[in-house]
């Protein structure tokens, strides 16, 4: 098993020590969250670097109690949803990113806006994200990206179909929910990241349209001391890391 290698600096030790305790616990106490450390640790969650900045994610919480017994059910009444303090249902979004993408040149710190920062806003994220009804512009993106790869040598692929938009959507949106975990270990509390639940009944409830696709559910709290189901271990390092 993978071992890990102690920390003597007290700046590196405290991240070492959020990091190494995060658990997936599956019991609560019923100890509150306040809603001051919450909004703290959304901030942190909203900090997460994203592609691009297009910042594709929305957090429901959970505070109606027909919606959180509604919530539950959805989960597959799992304990680390029924006994959790706060639910947030974590989704990616892929109907943000034209706004965004304006917002970005609006928003940016610089005045005037630089060009490339404008022209890579303005030009390139609408020329990289737009598909087109029925992707009607998938054929030509493509032969684009290829003619483009012959003279370069190196091109990202663009967004072909609203899958590739969707995964993009979740890679940056799971950055930021793991951001949202750790800050929570960091102010003492635990979190539970849930893959089960019932899609289409929970973005029924949440009234998600089709492009709000739900990447997880958290399940938060303090952690109850029949909330770790095991010790934590993991595998050797080899099988994982590969130098080059």
């Amino acid at each position: 098993m993978s071992t890990l290698t102690p920390l003597a600096d007290p700046k590196q030790a405290s991240f070492y020590e959020v990091v190494s305790t995060r658990r997936s616990v599956r019991r609560f106490t019923k100890t509150p969250i306040s809603d001051e450390v919450l909004n703290a640790c959304l901030d942190m969650a909203m900090l997460a670097p994203s592609s691009s900045n297009l910042q594709p994610w929305q957090f429901f919480v959970i505070e109606s109690e027909e919606k959180r017994q509604k919530t539950v059910t959805y989960c597959m009444s799992q304990n680390a949803a029924k006994t959790a303090n706060k639910l947030i249902v974590v989704v990616a979004r892929t109907d943000t990113w034209r706004q965004h993408a304006k917002d970005n040149i609006k928003y940016f710190p610089v005045k005037p806006v630089p060009k490339p920062v404008q022209d890579y806003y303005g030009k390139l994220i609408p020329l990289t994200m737009t598909r087109g009804v029925m992707n009607v512009f998938t054929p030509a993106k493509w032969a684009l990206t290829q003619a483009t790869r012959k003279v370069r040598g190196a091109m990202v692929d663009p967004i072909y179909d609203a899958q590739d938009l969707k995964n993009w959507a979740l890679i940056s949106t799971s950055l930021a929910a793991e951001n949202l975990m750790l800050a929570l270990r960091a102010h003492g509390f635990d979190s539970c990241p849930m893959g089960g639940f019932d899609e289409p009944q929970l973005k029924k409830l949440l009234d998600l349209n089709e492009e709000q696709h739900i990447c997880m559910v958290i399940a938060a709290g303090e952690r109850d001391e029949r909330g770790i189901y095991s010790e934590q271990y993991r595998f050797e390092r080899e099988r994982f890391i590969v130098k080059v």
